[in-house]
This record gives C-alpha cells, sequence and structure tokens, in this order.
C-alpha cells in the first residue's frame, strides 16, 4: 500500500481531511505506492478563513523578511534534491536525472531569483503627483497540475510571498506527495500560520470551491484550457482576479537557411520533454516543404534512438505517461492522425518492446500534417510530435499561428534578423531562437487560449499585486 496520508495542513497545523481516499499509482509499475485523504469544500472554507485571518499581519511583514523564507526554503529544497526528484519521479514518471534537473532544479532557481527580485522590485513609484503603490492581492487560491507537481506552485508561491499575499493550495490529487513533503519543510522553516495552507482534492470539489470562494482575491491556476475556463467561469460571479497558464501546440519554425539537422535534433527532444508532458512542448514541428520527407526521417531517428524504459534506470529519456487514462487520451490522437491522412514516421500505439506493464507510449512521430488536422490542432500531452511543411517565411509563419493556443515557439535560422522577423509575427507567450533558452526570470504565458497573465520574474510578480494610486 506504501504512504498513507489522512491530513492535511492549515493555519500552521495538520488537521484530518473529511474526504475520500485517492489511490496513487506508480506510473512505471502501476502499483499503488500511497493512499491519500483528500480535503472536501468545507475544509476549504476553513483554510481560506484562516488565510484571511493571517493576511493583514503577513503583508505588513517587510519584504525582506517575506523573502528570507523564499531563501530558507531555496536551501532546503537544494538540501533535500534527491529526495524530492525520487518522489516525483516516482509519481509523475519524469526520467529521474530530468526530475532532478527540470523538476527540482527548476523551482530552486526560481525561488533564488525571487529573493533577488524582492531587493529589486519597484512597490512603489513615484508618476507625476501620484504614488503608485503595489500591494498584494489578498488571498490567493492556487489550483496545480500534475506534470510539474513542485515546479507550478512554486511559481505561484514565491511571488506571491513576496508580494504579501497567503495562500491556499490545491494540488492535483494525481501526484499529491509533492505537496506534502513540501509542506512539512514550510512547517519546519516556521512560516506563520495561515500564510501557506494545503488542501489537496479533486478539481470538481476542491478546485471548485477555491475558484468560487467570495473571500478568495486572487485565483492562480495552471492545466488544461477546458478547466482554466471553468475556473473563470467560478470566478467571475464575484469579480474573482484569474491568472490562466494554460494549455500549447507550440511550433518550432525551421527556415529554409536553417542546420536542419540540429533544428530536428532539438525539436524532438523538447518536443518530447518529461514524456511529452509539458504544456510549452514545441509538438509542431514546420520545415521547409521541399525538406519535409528529409526532416520527417531525420525525427524519426531522433525519437528511435531515444531510450524508453523505468524513470529510475540509467540512459532513461523517455518514461511512461502518468496514468493509464492518459495513455489511452494519446493513443486516442495517434489513431486519429493515422486515420485523418497523416503518415505515421515511427512510434503508435503498440507498447515499447519489453515495457507491456506501466503506462509507456512509443515516441511516435507522424509527417505529412496538415493544418486542419486534429494533431496539428489540439494538445495530445504526449510523445507525439507532427512535421509540416511550410512554403515560405510567411507562411510559416500563418502555420505557426493557425491554432487557437499561443504559449511558446521557436526559430531555427542562420540569418538572426530575418529569425527574429518571424519572431516578432508569431503570435505566442515565448519564442526561443535557435535552441532552447530557459529563463527564470520570465515572463512566461501565453496568447490567446493559452492563458491570461504572466508568471516569473517581474511580470509574474505583479499578476499578484494590485495598484493602487495616491494623489498628492
Amino acid at each position: 500500500m506504501g504512504e498513507r496520508r489522512v491530513e492535511h495542513f492549515v493555519d500552521g497545523r495538520w488537521v484530518e481531511s473529511g474526504g475520500a481516499l485517492q489511490v496513487v499509482t506508480n506510473p512505471s509499475t502501476e502499483e499503488q505506492i500511497a493512499e491519500v485523504r483528500l480535503a472536501t469544500p468545507a475544509d476549504v472554507d476553513v483554510a481560506v478563513a484562516a488565510a484571511r485571518r493571517a493576511f493583514p499581519t503577513w503583508s505588513a511583514r517587510p519584504v525582506t523578511e517575506r523573502a528570507g523564507y523564499l531563501a530558507s526554503l531555496q536551501d532546503a529544497l537544494s538540501a533535500r534534491l534527491n529526495e524530492f526528484a525520487s518522489l516525483i519521479s516516482d509519481e509523475v514518471g519524469s526520467p529521474l536525472q530530468f526530475a532532478m534537473l527540470a523538476q527540482v532544479g527548476g523551482p530552486i532557481a526560481v525561488l533564488g531569483d525571487h529573493v533577488q527580485l524582492a531587493e529589486t522590485f519597484e512597490f512603489e513609484q513615484r508618476a507625476g503627483n501620484k504614488v503608485v503603490r503595489r500591494e498584494p492581492a489578498g488571498v490567493v487560491g492556487a489550483i496545480t497540475p500534475w506534470n510539474y507537481p513542485l515546479h507550478q506552485i512554486i511559481c505561484k508561491l514565491a511571488p506571491a510571498l513576496v508580494a504579501g499575499c497567503t495562500v491556499v493550495w490545491k494540488p492535483t490529487e494525481v501526484a499529491p506527495l509533492t505537496s506534502f513533503l513540501l509542506a512539512e519543510i514550510l512547517e519546519e522553516l516556521d512560516l506563520p500560520p495561515g500564510v501557506f495552507n494545503l488542501v489537496p482534492g479533486t478539481g470538481p470539489d476542491v478546485g471548485e470551491a477555491l475558484a468560487s470562494h467570495s473571500d478568495v482575491d486572487l485565483v492562480s491556476f495552471t492545466g488544461s484550457t477546458r478547466a482554466g475556463t471553468r475556473v473563470a467561469s467560478l470566478a467571475a460571479p464575484n469579480v474573482t482576479r484569474v491568472a490562466l497558464e494554460l494549455g500549447g501546440k507550440s511550433a518550432l519554425v525551421v527556415l529554409d537557411d536553417a542546420d536542419l539537422g540540429a533544428a530536428v535534433q532539438t525539436g524532438v527532444a523538447a518536443c518530447f520533454l518529461n514524456n511529452g508532458q509539458t504544456c510549452a512542448a514545441w509538438t509542431r514541428l514546420v520545415v521547409p516543404r521541399g525538406r519535409l520527407g528529409e526532416a520527417a526521417e531525420m525525427a524519426g531517428r531522433v525519437a528511435d534512438s531515444m531510450t524508453v524504459g523505468p524513470p529510475g534506470a540509467a540512459g532513461t529519456v523517455l518514461g511512461p505517461v502518468v496514468s493509464d487514462r492518459q495513455r489511452s487520451r494519446v493513443r486516442g490522437y495517434i489513431e486519429g492522425a493515422i486515420a485523418d491522412g497523416a503518415t505515421l514516421v515511427t512510434g503508435g500505439v503498440e507498447p515499447p518492446e519489453g515495457l507491456a506493464r506501466g503506462f509507456f507510449v512509443r515516441p511516435t512521430v507522424f509527417s505529412d500534417v496538415e493544418p486542419d488536422m486534429t494533431l496539428a490542432q489540439e494538445e495530445v500531452f504526449g510523445p507525439v510530435l507532427a512535421v509540416m511543411g511550410h512554403d515560405g517565411d510567411r507562411h510559416a509563419v500563418e502555420v505557426a499561428n493557425s491554432t487557437p493556443f499561443g504559449l511558446h515557439g521557436g526559430v531555427y535560422g542562420s540569418d538572426a534578423e530575418r529569425a527574429l522577423d518571424v519572431a516578432r509575427a508569431m503570435r505566442t507567450g515565448t519564442v526561443d531562437i535557435n535552441g532552447i533558452k530557459p529563463d527564470v526570470g520570465g515572463p512566461f504565458g501565453g496568447f490567446g487560449h493559452s492563458g491570461i497573465g504572466r508568471e516569473l520574474g517581474t511580470f509574474g510578480l505583479e499578476e499578484y499585486c494590485e495598484v493602487k494610486g495616491v494623489n498628492l
């Protein structure tokens, strides 16, 4: 049965949850590794009340003192990096090395950036005869998904605490174990009661109660576009502010002067990050039409070279997707792409050789994908790449912009100014030129169906502030 958690963390102490038991499964072995008792809407009421009580005192503390807790949390995560990485690998399926580098290393870097940001952010500035103040938004309801269970909450918790907000967090019920470990650390750091509250539960129960709560001032949600629109509709009657980091169908545009081999290598790797379960993944590789066959063949070879296996095994590049439900969803998209007439280059619905147990999906590449096909329009959230053709820079931009999403994008080309012109024309929140360039200083977020607002850096911190003008 493994670990058993029956409490959640509210007002600085562990209290027994009132909801149903949730089984947590290791996606690599399909074995139960834990049971978690979920919170209820009544538990949300208690947590929000605790956050409301804590807000006046916490927001009045000096920002340097608030940031000091983030510095201590950064040190604690660094000291327990291996423990967090192993836990995330077990409950999400991320390859262990990736979990260490991105799943835990990323949040550590985000915390460090916010410690520095606390020293430079202008909470008050003059504008003519006005003093403009950025004051904390208030009580924040944070709702996070399973694909990056630590990173997504740190991207919310760090700016919220620096701004002076208090937080009620609903982590995913699919992979909730990381949240308990984080809460234990915050308890050890003596964060004041009510500043951070943990209420694990399902979206329909705890998530909806949090999003619709009249005493929540800001809802920060990361997840699917479908769920994000539901959160926004629930928040609307209370005129609650929302920040939404949603789905993506990002394109890597390869220009005709690019190093095609380097572009394809980078594009496939970016598509398959975290077993294909990354909202910002470049899931569309848009190449010159005259080199479509060549690019697809290259992509197939790169995909075939990637070792699929247990996350903890040496050399594993791709682990399983998170659940049987997610595997079925990904397989459905593969079957649909074949039915739509796309060319299967490699992969498919059959499990990888020797991996009949576990929620593994073969790394899959399709060619001859047209912009109106489902595979080119919808987020798969699995290791599936669509290789598409373009007929020049302007058409490449049209293809890149042909979905309702706009989260991330990339351009490959040898002429820097030309690549920059294409990047400017792409309707997406972030564009990387000639490779992935991670930046915890943000801003990160999207256009269209990819969300509202930005995370990370100065722009992310501003999401947790209200602006007040004082006329002198």
